[in-house]
């Protein structure tokens, strides 16, 4: 093979993996938005936060049901087709938002954003890993994860474009997914690899709960925790009397301190071991979470506290399943990742539903009560937990 053939491949890499990139950058950025700015907008329009908390839930929905579906027309159509379908499935839902105060609507155009940015995540994140050089393959995952990371942590600040119009952050969001499709409009097509015949789907499934079942909880609980986050904190700090700026600006300090802890969590973990990383930082996310309604509108203390926890479990979830390829074989790895994704979904659910009910019925403080008790019931869960073999062991 030529110079040339190798210097043109490694550009069209290059290019397909930063718009790939990008592609995520943009879409955590309108979900870490939607979340919050939907939220305050039926607070504010007195609608109730268990309602407020159903109606949040409806992306997630969404997303869940996707991951049944999706992989599907990625094999027929292709990446860069169901990645087009996706941007313009978000954009288009996501548009139509400032137009209408039905919450059926809004309830049908967040199932709407979910399929869209299920089909977006995955495929990106499936045509990352199968393009990526192996010896360099843990590394584009991290630039994935970071990207989405970033995104999201960005996506709240579009709240303080609120006082320029109610369809002001929806037509910035979407403005930003105009510029990404066109870029994906340059890129090539590629098609899955088909996966070979192998053993019976429900053999794998039940392989891995029975070997794995540990490093499949931080997807659920990350899940649970994000959902929870972004739809009922704004809740939660309109109700302490924080102000839309403020409230905007904690999530991003969560954002942030996932992101600088990220890198360095990864690192430890291959050093120390995953078990011992996960249950240090179970407890200490525990710890902060409980911590966090003895701030009261402490703006200081929230921002440190908040960047705390979003750094000790921000990475729980792609912590887990690095867990999960250290103590299973690879041909039943796939099958973790579904699950994961499923339990991710789960508890995305499950979070702005309990949270919304619980801010009624119970506590304003209970959304951080219930995450202190989930995050401490699973460190208190990894000291039972031994691995039955490593990557390769079990068949």
């Amino acid at each position: 093979m030529s110079s040339d053939v190798i210097a043109s491949a490694s550009l069209s890499f290059r290019y397909r993996l930063i718009t790939l990139l990008l592609v995520v950058v943009v879409a955590g950025m309108s979900q870490g938005l939607l979340l919050p700015l939907l939220s305050i907008m039926l607070e504010s329009s007195g609608v109730s936060s268990d309602m407020n908390g159903i109606n949040s839930a409806a992306m997630y929905i969404g997303i869940f049901c996707t991951m049944f579906f999706v992989e599907r027309p990625v094999k027929r159509f292709g990446y860069k087709k169901v990645i087009l379908a996706g941007i313009i499935l978000v954009t288009c839902s996501s548009l139509l938002f400032p137009f209408t105060h039905s919450l059926a609507i809004w309830f049908v155009l967040r199932l709407l954003v979910g399929v869209g940015d299920s089909a977006l995540h995955y495929s990106t994140q499936l045509w990352i890993v199968s393009s990526s050089p192996a010896d360099r393959r843990g590394k584009f995952i991290s630039l994935y994860g970071m990207s989405y990371g970033l995104g999201f942590s960005i996506g709240p600040l579009g709240i303080n474009l609120l006082p320029l119009g109610r369809a002001v952050p929806f037509f910035v969001t979407c403005s930003f997914f105009v510029i990404v499709l066109l870029l994906v409009l340059r890129m090539k097509n590629e098609m899955p690899e088909q996966m070979a015949k192998g053993a019976a789907t429900e053999n794998r499934f039940v392989t891995t709960y029975r070997v794995a079942w540990f490093v499949l909880i931080p997807g659920f609980l990350y899940g649970l925790m994000e959902a929870s986050m972004n739809s009922n904190f704004p809740l939660y700090g309109l109700r302490i009397h924080l102000s839309q700026h403020w409230i905007s600006l904690l999530l991003l300090a969560f954002g942030v301190g996932g992101l600088i802890l990220q890198l360095p969590l990864g690192i430890w973990s291959d050093r120390i071991g995953r078990k011992p990383i996960l249950i240090t930082c179970g407890i200490i996310g525990s710890l902060v979470f409980f911590a966090i309604p003895a701030a009261g509108d402490n703006i200081v203390l929230l921002f440190v506290l908040f960047a705390i926890a979003g750094g000790v479990v921000g990475s729980f979830y792609s912590l887990g399943l690095a867990y999960a390829a250290d103590i299973l074989p690879r041909s039943i790895l796939p099958a973790a990742n579904v699950i994961a994704s499923i339990h991710f979904s789960i508890g995305s659910i499950m979070g702005p539903t309990l949270g919304g009910f619980g801010i009624r019925y119970v506590s304003v403080h209970s959304i951080f009560l219930f995450l202190g008790a989930a995050f401490l019931a699973f460190a208190l869960l990894g000291f039972r937990f031994r691995p039955k073999g490593q990557a390769g062991a079990v068949i």
